[in-house]
């Protein structure tokens, strides 16, 4: 496995590209090897695997959890997404910042995504298949969101009119939530910065 975090990334942030043995037969991969990632930086304990599939022009988020924050680990088993990662911790030399990936089944590649920041992703497939770990548990009454098309986040999206869901559809803008509804950020001790909500 080989671990790789691009210079404009935001520090805690990680591209991770698995090793893949290919051969006339299909190939072969492991998608998570906790002592592997551990090494590489990634020491977290995964408590929840996800599973969503969606369709063209889909686009889920920008979601997070305040109280049961969650480190992720996401990967595409079909199709491609355009992922996204948004710092909102208050505090951070990085806030508002995002960073976006292309991870798709043919390149095999996963993003981990550290608690303190939003997470969305858009489908640029006909559907696609979508497995994020996490670090927690769902918390319904936990749900907090940002607007996707916040004008000062200003991702650059690869859809312009998306589906989204009537939720997703009226999140507020990163500027407009309140300060107690954002995460807190902490000098991390390790790779994967965290906030300090818990």
């Amino acid at each position: 496995m080989t671990l790789t975090c691009s210079e404009d990334s935001i520090p805690g942030v990680l591209l991770i590209e698995p090793v893949r043995f290919e051969d006339d037969r299909g190939f072969f991969m492991e998608v998570y090897h906790q002592g592997k990632y551990r090494e590489a930086g990634i020491d977290r304990d995964f408590v929840q695997d996800n599973h969503s599939r969606s369709r063209r022009f889909t686009l889920r988020g920008l979601h997070y959890q305040l109280k049961h924050p969650q480190d992720k680990l996401v990967y595409v088993i079909s199709g491609e997404i355009f992922d996204i990662a948004v710092d909102i911790r208050r505090g951070s030399p990085t806030f508002g910042r995002w960073t976006g990936i292309a991870l798709s089944a043919q390149n095999g590649r996963q993003l981990f995504i550290p608690r303190g920041f939003a997470h969305g992703f858009c489908v640029v497939s006909e559907t696609a298949d979508v497995m994020y770990k996490c670090t927690d548990f769902y918390a319904p009454g936990d749900e907090y969101g940002i607007l996707w098309s916040d004008p000062q986040i200003h991702i650059k999206w690869p859809v312009q009119t998306p589906i989204l869901s009537e939720k997703d559809a009226h999140n507020l803008p990163l500027a407009d939530v309140p300060r107690e509804h954002l995460p807190v950020y902490k000098d991390p001790v390790h790779r994967g910065l965290q906030s300090d909500n818990r």
